[in-house]
């Protein structure tokens, strides 16, 4: 079984533009995230996709593998798509959020696991989840929500709390969702081929187009919550950490 790493990377994010160019102890935020991606050695190969030149060259003039995007995409699933359509040979793709410098190796072996355990093929992709109980997180439309059914099955994913609480006597989980996934080639390359709909165009959360669609995600639990760089306040936060 063939496994790669793709690293979907755009300069323009929205909320913190050039951030994955920016400074973290002594390297870009994205060079950072690769290396620490390729130094799992779980993968056969690792690349970063991206639409923007000035990524690509960070990564190459590092010795490292990048891949251009020739079209625009909304979403990282498209760009790694786009990006397999012609490597024939690869059986997993592990996506690995470029602004996740903080690569986790138990957490990436589980999900690659999952894949060896299925054995009739049933699961198209699998994702990560953090347990999460401070209300202001769960509230947080930054932070998705996922929540599954008794064999860890994603039913849902939402920027809003979910489940509601109406009987706060009930104790029940709250999970985050982690953009960590692992596909099976043909999962990604059919989310490439099939039309956004109307929950997923809402949540602006693009694993809601596999559920849409009928696929069915397997979601493990980790309790390593990481640090995502979203803000100029998580780059402090992770260039502390890191040293």
């Amino acid at each position: 079984m063939k496994v790669i790493s793709m690293i979907p990377a755009r300069y323009k994010a929205s909320r913190f533009p050039g951030k994955l160019m920016q400074n973290l102890a002594g390297k870009t935020v994205i060079l950072r995230t690769y290396e620490a991606t390729v130094n799992t050695q779980l993968f056969d190969d690792v690349y970063v996709v991206t639409d923007s030149t000035i990524i690509y060259d960070e990564i190459v003039s590092h010795g490292g593998k990048a891949i251009m995007s020739k079209k625009e995409h909304e979403c990282g699933s498209d760009r790694i798509a786009e990006a397999i359509e012609t490597m024939s040979d690869v059986d997993i793709v592990v996506n690995v959020q470029g602004d996740e410098p903080f690569t986790e190796v138990t957490a990436l072996k589980s999900l690659i696991h999952v894949f060896h355990d299925d054995t009739h093929k049933e699961i198209d992709l699998a994702s990560l989840m953090v347990r999460i109980t401070e209300w202001e997180e769960i509230k947080n439309p930054n932070t998705v929500k996922v929540i599954v059914d008794q064999n860890n099955f994603a039913l849902y994913f939402s920027r809003s709390p979910i489940p509601y609480a109406r009987d706060t006597r009930v104790a029940v989980p709250y999970f985050k969702h982690k953009g960590v996934y692992a596909f099976r080639r043909q999962a990604l390359l059919d989310f490439y081929n099939l039309p956004m709909l109307p929950l997923e165009a809402s949540e602006k959360i693009e694993c809601i187009r596999y559920l849409e669609y009928g696929k069915k995600i397997k979601m493990v639990e980790t309790n390593i919550q990481g640090v995502e760089i979203d803000t100029p306040e998580d780059l402090e936060l992770a260039n502390k950490l890191w040293t």
